[in-house]
C-alpha cells in the first residue's frame, strides 16, 4: 500500500502504527469538530497530549490519503443524526499513520430537558480494522483521491469523487452501509 508523503501538519514518515485488536480509540467532539475528549489509547497511537489535543479539530489527524468525499459522507450523516462506519487513514503526531474502523455517531441532548433530538456533539470509535478491509479501502481511496485531482477546485473534485463512489456502489447494488461491512 503506497501511502503519500505530505500532510496538512508536515512530512509523513510512511510508518504504520497500529494498537491491539482489544482497544478502542475514543473521542468526543463538539458540533464544530473540536475534540471536548480523548482517551489514553487516542493519546498514545495519536502521539499527542490531551493538552495539545483538547479544544484542537478533530482533522488534526487527518491523513492526507482519505479522500474529501469520505468526509463529506460523514459529515452529512451525523450532522443529519445518522451513525456512519468508515474506514479511515489517520495522521499521528511526527508523521506515522494508523487505520481504525471508525463508528462515529451524532450524541443528544437530554431528553428531560427537551431537546432530546437536539445532536450536542459527536461520538467515535475506532478499532483496528482486518488487514484484507484496510488493503481494499486503500485501493478504493487511491482512485477517489486521483479523481478529486483532477479537480482544481476543491468543491468539484469533492462532488466528482462523490459521484464515482455513488456509481460504485449503484454498479455493485449495494448501500454505503452494505459495502463497508462487505469489506
Amino acid at each position: 500500500m503506497a501511502v503519500g508523503t505530505g500532510g496538512i501538519h508536515g512530512s509523513l514518515t510512511g510508518r504504520e502504527r497500529t494498537f491491539h485488536r482489544d482497544e478502542i480509540i475514543v473521542s468526543k467532539t463538539d458540533l464544530k469538530g473540536r475534540i471536548t475528549y480523548a482517551n489514553d489509547v487516542f493519546l498514545r497511537i495519536s502521539g499527542y497530549s490531551e493538552a495539545e489535543l483538547l479544544g484542537q479539530p478533530h482533522n488534526i489527524v487527518r491523513h492526507s490519503d482519505m479522500p474529501r468525499c469520505v468526509y463529506k459522507l460523514l459529515w452529512t450523516r451525523i450532522e443529519a443524526g445518522s451513525e456512519i462506519f468508515a474506514y479511515v487513514i489517520n495522521r499521528a503526531k511526527d508523521g506515522d499513520h494508523y487505520w481504525v474502523f471508525a463508528h462515529v455517531t451524532p450524541v443528544f441532548g437530554n431528553p428531560d430537558s427537551g431537546n432530546g433530538r437536539t445532536i450536542t456533539g459527536y461520538h467515535s470509535s475506532r478499532r483496528v480494522p482486518a488487514r484484507p478491509a484496510v488493503e481494499a479501502a486503500a485501493g478504493l481511496y487511491a482512485a477517489l483521491r486521483a479523481e478529486e485531482a483532477r479537480h482544481a477546485d476543491r468543491n468539484a473534485a469533492m462532488a466528482a469523487s462523490g459521484a464515482m463512489l455513488e456509481k460504485l456502489l449503484r454498479d455493485k447494488g449495494t448501500s454505503y452501509d452494505e459495502f463497508v461491512f462487505s469489506l
